[in-house]
């Protein structure tokens, strides 16, 4: 069977993809991790980054002895996946992103951050303050935040992915989007959908950012229709 890495967003955890995970088996064989930090992960001695995020998905191939796989990433896991398909080319088959943004400068990641604010969180959201404390357990999740925005800081004073990358990745890449997506925009999509020489799209009906708020059905069909057909390798 096809191997398949399910990669999670920022400051989410493997276990919001269970469903999926479930739904691909027998099908694929489906591998998940969490990136350090997330999920009860213990964090690394370096900073987050996608660099980082990457080098833990190539060291878990490696432990795994799988030589290529395919991979579907939800919003940042997206993007490791694509930084992947640019730097180790030949460790990924096709890609599959959610949500993904791409488009990254001071600006924008300076309102992604506002996001990030534990202290608001706890005030506005404590419903989601307490979802954030368990899924990160044992870990501190306001920890978890202030690296995350501490990466994306890096990331709009130096986008990892430059736009001149995006034609270097020749692997199949399916770009799915919801249609309420708040966070990314139609257009910046689109625009990588152009730029890539092997990319299809898809947009989610009545569908938001959050992996929640996907049907994993549609979203299954989707996955296995990509992988199935001509499903061999980039060599």
């Amino acid at each position: 069977m096809q191997p398949i890495l399910l990669l999670h967003g920022a400051v989410g955890a493997k276990d919001q993809l269970t469903e999926i995970e479930n739904k691909l088996a027998g099908l694929f064989a489906v591998h998940c991790l969490n990136f350090s930090g997330h999920g009860g992960s213990p964090f690394a001695h370096a900073s987050f980054s996608i660099k980082l995020f990457a080098g833990e998905v190539i060291a878990y191939l490696d432990k795994n002895e799988i030589d290529s796989v395919n991979i579907f990433g939800y919003s940042m896991g997206g993007y490791v996946g694509m930084y992947l398909a640019k730097n180790h080319p030949k460790r990924i088959n096709k890609i599959i992103t959610l949500a993904t943004k791409f488009n990254w400068d001071e600006a924008i990641a300076a309102s992604e951050i506002k996001m990030l604010n534990a202290e608001k969180i706890e005030e506005k959201l404590p419903a989601f303050a307490t979802v954030l404390k368990q899924r990160h357990a044992p870990n501190n999740w306001k920890t978890v935040l202030e690296k995350t925005a501490a990466m994306l800081t890096e990331m709009g004073r130096d986008n990892p992915l430059k736009t001149e990358d995006h034609k270097n990745i020749h692997q199949p890449v399916l770009l799915l989007l919801g249609d309420r997506d708040k966070m990314v925009a139609l257009d910046e999509t689109v625009e990588m959908y152009k730029h890539l020489p092997r990319a299809q799209l898809a947009i989610l009906p009545d569908t938001a950012h959050p992996i929640e708020m996907v049907s994993v059905n549609g979203l299954v069909y989707l996955i296995k229709s990509f992988l199935q057909n001509n499903s061999k390798a980039i060599t």
